[in-house]
């Protein structure tokens, strides 16, 4: 699921490989610790939903290894603090990799309570490459534009054709971004991040990341133990599966998910006419993928679309309502109108959206090794598509350019942690783009860690969505660093939140669906 919400602070795009460099012939040169703290300049850039939000930008090296070198443009934000009792820094990330993170922190400071918040500068950025920072990557514009090739490759020629987009974006990429690709990675973020605390004139900081952000928030507590004061991870990445191996867990997961979406269709038949066995169903939506392989819908949502429309609701079960009508319609009254609508506010990829994935594709290329060998991707990915045939393909070829990048990888980071303060784990059950397994992993691997789970969850990004239980140890943990205690694997329970139940009536619309948070979460990983 690919991210699509706007720039903060009405920021142009900027010209990719843009960079500033130091100067040349100053008096006195910059040592590294004095370029990396530079004063931060806020300014105002609230928004209506937002008002006190502040931005400001942060030059940093390229290569944190040479740092008089080429330098880049950190976008950062900022809710400062209004109480007298004042905690620090509090870093947020909503994942990706290639989410922004400008507006994630107008959210979080707004959805927690307000004497809790008022203690924290609750500090947004968007990490290198990403959004309003410089350069912002963009290696081939327009590159999930409709209607592409049938992501199961059932003929050695939808899976050339494929394989031709694969590779051609990851050459994309390397010429567009030869001097760039080697740097773009989770370390790098890291070391951003760092330079960040150092602006800020913090000796430690708080941090809270969703999803991927689990990821950074954990390499960041490994590189630099003694400069983390809170840490609470949120729909937790499986740090032992980065990144080839992770994307096959998701896939049985997401297949899972979107079964129980169609347990829930099935649940609501009278609303929906699809009938009352999941199963027939399911039958009944890979009909729907088959017909529209054939003729899409609009001319825009074929076989390739349509997954991606309802990948989504894998995420979040709030979706569930709209991606229902848009399946009833088009199968009950060969209406594929909603079905085109749907594609458009949940999938459809704009500039933000193709930034998102060079950055994705980035990062999870550098960071750790993939197979190079195409025979060892069909080998694996067919034996998952006959136990999990939603979104395998999709996936794999989401995924596909690795096999083709043009840098090599790096070795994944150990998180492992016997250093850090009490961390503050949240993860759901049945969350299917960060399984429950990865929860589990970290908690283990992060010593005097407390892991709450949300029992029967299926949502991504569990914490601010409306649970009370679970945001009331987010609110404890920020508060006095108070993390609960349990006896077993996990620390706290809560129960998931009731899923959706059918619209009141036909919506007219699905645009600006969704929660706030859940229009934040916009990633595969």
């Amino acid at each position: 699921m690919r991210k699509r919400a706007a720039a903060l602070c009405g920021v142009a795009v900027v010209v990719a490989g843009t960079f500033t460099a130091v100067p040349a012939g100053a008096s006195t040169p910059q040592t590294a610790e004095t370029a990396q703290a530079a004063k931060l300049t806020w300014k105002k850039c609230g928004t209506a939903d937002y008002p006190t939000l502040q931005c400001a930008s942060l030059k940093v090296p390229l290569d944190h290894a040479n740092p008089y070198g080429q330098r880049i443009t950190l976008a950062l934000s900022r809710v400062p603090h209004t109480a007298k009792k004042y905690q620090g820094p509090l870093l947020v990330n909503p994942g990706g990799p290639g989410g922004s993170g400008l507006t994630l922190a107008g959210f979080v400071a707004s959805s927690l309570p307000k004497a809790v918040a008022a203690q924290y500068d609750v500090i947004g950025f968007d990490p290198r490459g990403v959004g309003a920072s410089k350069p912002a990557l963009d290696c081939k514009p327009g590159y999930f534009d409709p209607v592409r090739p049938d992501s199961v490759p059932s003929t050695p020629a939808i899976e050339k054709a494929n394989l031709s987009r694969a590779k051609s974006f990851a050459a994309a990429c390397g010429k567009k971004y030869a001097s760039v690709l080697p740097y773009i990675n989770t370390v790098s973020a890291v070391r951003d991040m760092d330079a960040i605390r150092k602006a800020l004139g913090a000796k430690k900081i708080n941090y809270f990341g969703y999803s991927y952000g689990t990821y950074l928030g954990a390499v960041y507590g490994k590189l630099y133990p003694d400069r983390v004061r809170r840490l609470v991870l949120d729909s937790i990445v499986d740090p032992t599966g980065v990144w080839y191996d992770d994307n096959l867990a998701q896939d049985h997961a997401f297949n899972d998910r979107h079964r129980a979406f169609m347990a829930w269709v099935a649940k609501y038949h009278a609303t929906y006419k699809l009938g009352t066995d999941p199963e027939k169903i399911e039958a009944t939506w890979y009909a729907m993928r088959a017909a529209l392989a054939k003729k899409p819908a609009g001319g825009t949502v074929g076989a390739s679309e349509l997954e991606d429309t309802f990948l989504p609701g894998g995420y979040y079960n709030g979706y569930w309502p709209y991606l229902a009508e848009a399946f009833a319609a088009y199968v009950n009254d060969k209406n594929a109108e909603p079905l085109v609508e749907a594609y458009e506010n949940f999938a459809a990829v704009d500039a933000s959206g193709d930034n998102g994935y060079s950055i994705y594709t980035s990062v999870q290329c550098r960071d750790a090794s993939w197979p190079r060998d195409w025979n060892q991707w069909r080998k694996d990915n067919w034996a998952v598509y006959e136990k999990a045939p939603f979104m395998t393909w999709s996936n794999a070829w989401y995924n596909a350019p690795c096999a083709f990048w043009p840098t090599d990888s790096l070795q994944p980071v150990n998180v492992a942690n016997g250093k850090l303060p009490p961390a503050l784990l949240f993860q759901a059950t049945d969350d299917a783009a960060t399984p429950y397994q990865g929860g589990a992993t970290v908690h283990h691997m992060l010593a005097r860690s407390s892991l709450v789970v949300e029992e029967g969850g299926g949502n991504h990004g569990i914490s601010l969505s409306g649970n009370a239980c679970l945001d009331k140890y987010l609110a404890a943990y920020l508060t006095d660093g108070t993390v609960p205690r349990g006896g077993g694997e996990a620390d706290a329970v809560c129960q998931a939140l009731q899923d959706p139940e059918p619209l009141a009536s036909k919506a007219a619309s699905t645009s600006s669906r969704g929660s706030t948070l859940h229009g934040l979460l916009g990633f595969r990983g």
